[in-house]
């Protein structure tokens, strides 16, 4: 019994990532009809574009979703959580930020909360706080990435053996064989970011998706370092131009402005690869096709049953 998925009452353990921008109605709604618990991701989206997309996955799927809420990122970030309260959300998801002024109230609503960490320290606290789930998102993430720079794969076991609640592993992970090593670390379940973006159902530019499928092991980059806020890059021409502006030490409030949301949308939902920047975790290196998110599960776990019965381990 997969306590994950019994849970948040999905069929197989793979949830998506609250990425700002990109988690559309459309991606959500058909990663929980694949079985897996979609995630709209409030970004900074004002609380009346946050509803209307609500609305719009409610009417797409009766299976359970999530809403993530970056807290120190969006600045209307209360509002958020009540609306998640007053249409019902089953889980709601807190990243970038303390956790636990809100986990109570939610908790009393009967919403399953997850919270995302960097570290075992703040799985702890989570946990203390009345977290239900633990995400534990490593280095090889796509977007803002915690200073500590641990990876998935060392992060998951450090969590897994001083929590008890269910972990999930983010980072780093986009085919079976990731799920099942996920899994063996004592994860009981995968958070997938980059790897939903490239499919046919991710409402992003197709120029996003292809420079995702042609990406190699150096197809990307950490900027944002000399700023203390480093965010994890695809390899465009924008990306570069951020490098170097780093490197000529641009003053942080020209640079913050130039990695702003509006550059985001241009990159992303735009497809102005050279105008603005576009997130992706290095797992972008192993992903080379665009099939529907439902294809796509089935393969995962058709690839984890298959890799676990084939392993010499004798």
């Amino acid at each position: 019994m997969n306590d994950l998925t019994e849970l948040l009452d999905i069929e197989y353990p793979l949830l998506q990532g609250g990425m700002g921008n990109v988690s559309h109605a459309e991606l959500t709604a058909a990663v929980s009809e694949a079985g897996g618990l979609g995630t709209i991701g409030a970004g900074t989206f004002a609380p009346e574009t946050f509803e209307q997309i609500l609305k719009d996955v409610a009417s797409q799927t009766d299976k359970p979703f999530s809403v993530n809420v970056p807290l120190s990122v969006n600045p209307d970030a209360r509002k958020i959580l009540s609306m998640a309260v007053e249409h019902r959300v089953p889980v709601v998801t807190l990243s970038a930020g303390n956790p636990a002024p809100y986990i109570e109230n939610l908790t009393k609503e009967n919403i399953i909360v997850m919270c995302v960490v960097s570290n075992p320290y703040q799985a702890l606290k989570a946990e203390k706080a009345g977290a239900d789930v633990i995400i534990a998102e490593g280095y090889e993430a796509a977007g803002i990435n915690a200073n500590e720079e641990l990876t998935t794969f060392t992060l998951i076991p450090q969590i897994a053996s001083r929590v008890h609640i269910p972990v999930v592993a983010a980072g780093g992970i986009g085919d079976g064989r990731g799920l099942l090593a996920a899994m063996s670390l004592g994860a009981q379940g995968v958070q997938l970011g980059t790897r939903l973006i490239a499919t046919k159902d991710a409402k992003v530019h197709q120029s996003y998706k292809q420079a995702i499928c042609e990406s190699d092991a150096g197809g990307t980059v950490i900027t944002g370092r000399p700023y203390k806020k480093m965010r994890r890059l695809l390899k465009t021409p924008y990306a570069e131009k951020l490098l170097e502006w780093e490197k000529n030490e641009m003053p942080s409030e020209e640079y913050f402005q130039k990695t702003d949301e509006t550059h985001h949308i241009k990159g992303a939902i735009e497809g102005k690869l050279a105008e603005g920047h576009v997130n992706a975790g290095q797992i972008s290196s192993l992903i080379n096709d665009l099939p529907t998110v439902s294809a796509l599960f089935r393969r995962m776990i058709d690839e984890a049953e298959g890799a676990f019965h084939s392993l010499p381990l004798r």
